[in-house]
């Protein structure tokens, strides 16, 4: 599928499934007065909660990057867009599940916010905005959670990624009397019934017939055309890795990666405990629940890779660096295909390759070799592959499956503003599934990566104020003065900014002589004409 097609199927996926596109929920802004010297937004009159409490928690179940590290990041400062990392060109994420506290929201209604968000799509970095997906705000505050489910359609992308039935919660707590001292002020839920991610690499061509197209370096004409004329023997073309994925001209439903089973990402942010104080510490964590993941599934190459410990990403402020800090348990995989383990993925080896390989014409008369190329260390037939390299066989790798465990990020600093204390924010990754062109792949203008998928993104951070966050009734705001009366002693004289202050004593000097004329013409007593 040509990237230049993204958008418009983009768009066609979330009119038919109405998925929403944000996974991380923002609060509206404080406006700026129009006047720079005019006064700033009014200060709310009812009674305010002591206490201050900033944190938000994500989690994401599956994300798939295609073409990552390739789109330039755009930016309103001039320069900056070669300074930043490169994106990718279409991103989509499944399962996202979103918590935040922020006791400084300008809107009363933003204190706490929870989102459950059955998916969203980005393109080239643009994230359309659709309904769909569950939310709920505070205050007013809510006894009990939503919770409902979506079916998603069948789409375009299907190709790429293909989930069943979602189902979400969240739930947003906060106190008018109170504010953050709730307990647990946010918390949302997603999970997924089944998910298959990469159902074909849209990267790759679709076509078997690469004739002036491969060129292979390093090998000769004749062993070029050889390995041209093995790649249209194949049960499928490139983009489904030579028959294996589900995707057109396969012959079976294969993916890249799989879950059959339930999985679920849990977001809350909450108020804690600090040792020694009356005070509480914000705390937001993220938490991902699934059992196993399969790649390839359905095909002879199956790889199994059992989650043995479940990951979970945990961020508590106190206000303070020294007692502040990052709690991760980190994921252990263990890698199995054909009974056997293959490895172990940890932080002490966080990575794992599983090449991808095609048969060289000189080693077809060997059994177990089929229209399929090698994977890992099993045949097609699901003989070992040691066996057959024993036999002679020759192959030329043409790709790689490469799977990590992303280590922990972290970064805290002090801040000032809304209020003085100490911020802390971490992320970190399950699994990456890294599809990765060889040089032995001779296809022009590929990328460093062909596609990606992430399983198990989780971002939490929290920001509290010095000494923890006070929990305390609601405080009264302060009465303004009374005036002072008019007339007194304190009030400063008006001033005079022109000639219309002079008019009103003229006025009523005008007036009273008036009628002291009239009392005098009507007391003094007429003299009447006499005649001659």
């Amino acid at each position: 599928m040509p990237v230049v097609l993204a958008l418009p199927v983009a768009a066609s996926v979330l009119a038919l499934s109405a998925l929403p596109a944000a996974a991380q929920v923002e609060t509206t802004p404080v406006p700026a007065p129009v006047d720079p010297s005019g006064p700033p937004a009014s200060s709310p009159a009812q009674p305010q909660p002591s206490g201050h409490a900033v944190g938000d928690a994500g989690t994401g179940l599956a994300v798939i990057r295609v073409l990552p590290n390739s789109t330039p990041t755009s930016s309103i400062i001039p320069g900056a867009e070669d300074k930043l990392p490169k994106q990718s060109a279409v991103e989509l994420g499944f399962g996202l599940a979103t918590a935040q506290a922020n006791s400084e929201a300008y809107l009363s209604y933003e204190k706490s916010i929870a989102q459950a968000a059955p998916g969203g799509i980005a393109v080239q970095g643009a994230s359309p905005q659709a309904p769909g997906s569950l939310a709920q705000t505070a205050p007013p505050n809510n006894p009990n959670p939503v919770v409902g489910g979506i079916t998603p359609p069948s789409t375009p992308l299907d190709t790429l990624l293909k989930v069943g039935l979602l189902n979400g919660s969240a739930h947003a707590q906060w106190s008018d009397t109170l504010g953050p001292c709730v307990g647990t002020i946010s918390d949302a839920t997603t999970s997924i019934a089944s998910i298959s991610a990469l159902n074909a690499i849209p990267t790759l061509p679709s076509t078997t017939d690469l004739t002036g197209v491969f060129n292979a370096p390093g090998l000769d004409s004749a062993t070029n055309n050889a390995v041209i004329d093995q790649l249209k023997k194949l049960a499928g073309p490139l983009s489904t890795l030579g028959g294996i994925l589900g995707g057109q001209g396969s012959t079976s439903g294969g993916s890249v990666l799989s879950l059959p089973d339930t999985l679920s990402a849990h977001s809350t942010v909450k108020l804690v405990d600090i040792p020694g104080s009356a005070n509480k510490a914000v705390q937001s964590t993220s938490t991902l629940q699934v059992a196993a993941v399969k790649l390839l599934s359905g095909t002879p190459f199956e790889i199994s890779i059992n989650v043995v410990s479940q990951p979970t990403l945990t961020v508590t402020s106190t206000g303070d660096a020294a007692t502040s800090k990052v709690e991760y348990t980190a994921p252990v995989l263990e890698v199995v295909q054909g009974g056997k383990s293959l490895g172990r993925l940890d932080a002490a080896n966080p990575t794992f390759d599983v090449p991808i390989s095609l048969p060289l014409p000189s080693a077809t008369a060997i059994p177990g070799l089929s229209d399929l190329p090698i994977i890992g260390g099993l045949l097609a037939d699901g003989s070992p592959l040691q066996d057959a390299l024993a036999k002679g066989l020759q192959k030329l790798d043409l790709g790689l499956l490469r799977l990590s465990v992303a280590g922990l990020n972290q970064t805290g600093a002090a801040a000032a503003q809304p209020f003085k204390g100490y911020q802390l924010g971490a992320t970190a990754r399950m699994l990456d599934v890294q599809v990765l062109p060889t040089q032995a792949l001779g296809l022009p203008n590929l990328p460093s990566a062909l596609a990606q998928v992430s399983l198990g993104e989780q971002v939490a951070r929290a920001y509290a104020p010095e000494g923890g966050v006070v929990c305390a009734a609601a405080s009264t705001p302060q009465t303004p003065p009374a005036p002072a009366p008019q007339g007194s002693a304190g009030t400063p004289p008006l001033a005079y900014t022109n000639a219309a202050y002079q008019a009103v004593p003229m006025f009523w000097v005008g007036t009273g002589m008036l009628l002291v004329g009239v009392v005098l013409v009507a007391a003094l007593p007429t003299r009447r004409r006499t005649s001659k």
